[in-house]
């Protein structure tokens, strides 16, 4: 099926008429921006939005993009599906950490069918490393962030680019999209930073075990540790499966090491062994 995306420029006063105008095309997702919108309140605008979705016939998701300038995570988990929580996102390493350090704030306001939107996915298109991309991706997962590809990808499906090759195997990364699409629903945080550019993130899965991405955003490789008391293994050993080398790594007792590259990740899933 081919998807199209459809610009409206002016929707206030015209919510039900362009709801069910939606509908009637077969729309399966609504963003919503908030631009020249000064005067009026979001919260009260946004609902009144999310009513006309509701009654157009057709299930919809509604995203909500306001960047994060009238503090959505504090009322929008009742009104849209996802809502943004920075300003647009740039293909950089600086303007993804960006955006990272500010959704990762409200993690207690995610959760099934309302989740942070820290923007799209910038991989492939050319402004980081695969490294970073790897980073950018696991980080996204690990916020249960929706995963919106910002890449051409009719530009993937060639089957001698390099280029290609390397972004697909990052956005079709089935382990790691599991991480992200775990039905807890659960957003990751950080539980070490030592110091600020070396961080251990954990997220909790359904079946009780932990997504842990390691993560070090220093300009030099670095070993980062996760402790398994801080990670929220209560268990002296854990079996630790690597997600990005698709290798089982073993049980590991007490805690766990590896030296991380520059601006990359090591994203793990750990599972508590019963002693």
């Amino acid at each position: 099926e081919s998807l199209h995306e459809i610009r409206v420029v002016q929707a206030y006063g015209h919510e039900d008429q362009d709801a069910k105008t939606y509908a009637a095309w077969g729309v399966d997702y609504v963003k919503v921006d908030w631009c020249n919108a000064q005067g009026i309140d979001a919260p009260t605008q946004y609902a009144r939005i999310r009513d006309a979705l509701a009654h157009a016939g057709r299930p919809i998701v509604f995203s909500i993009c306001e960047w994060g300038s009238n503090q959505p995570w504090n009322w929008a988990p009742p009104v849209g599906n996802l809502w943004r929580t920075t300003d647009d996102i740039w293909d950089s390493f600086d303007s993804m950490v960006a955006n990272v350090d500010l959704n990762m704030q409200y993690w207690h306001s995610a959760g099934p069918g309302h989740w942070n939107d820290p923007d799209m996915l910038e991989v492939g298109n050319g402004g980081m490393t695969p490294t970073e991309y790897r980073a950018h991706f696991s980080l996204w997962a690990e916020m249960a962030a929706p995963l919106i590809a910002g890449k051409d990808v009719r530009a993937l499906l060639d089957p001698t680019s390099r280029e290609a090759q390397s972004t697909r195997s990052i956005l079709l990364n089935k382990e790691v999209i599991a991480v992200d699409q775990d039905s807890l629903g659960a957003q990751g945080m950080v539980v070490e930073d030592y110091p600020p550019e070396l961080q251990v993130w954990v997220k909790p899965l359904a079946d009780g075990s932990k997504a842990v991405v390691l993560f070090n955003r220093a300009s030099v490789a670095s070993p980062i540790t996760a402790d398994w008391d801080r990670v929220g293994i209560k268990t002296k050993a854990a079996q630790v499966r690597d997600l990005w080398a698709h290798k089982d790594l073993g049980i590991v007792e007490r805690r766990f090491t590896a030296t991380v590259p520059s601006h990359g990740v090591v994203m793990l899933r750990v599972k508590p062994v019963a002693e």
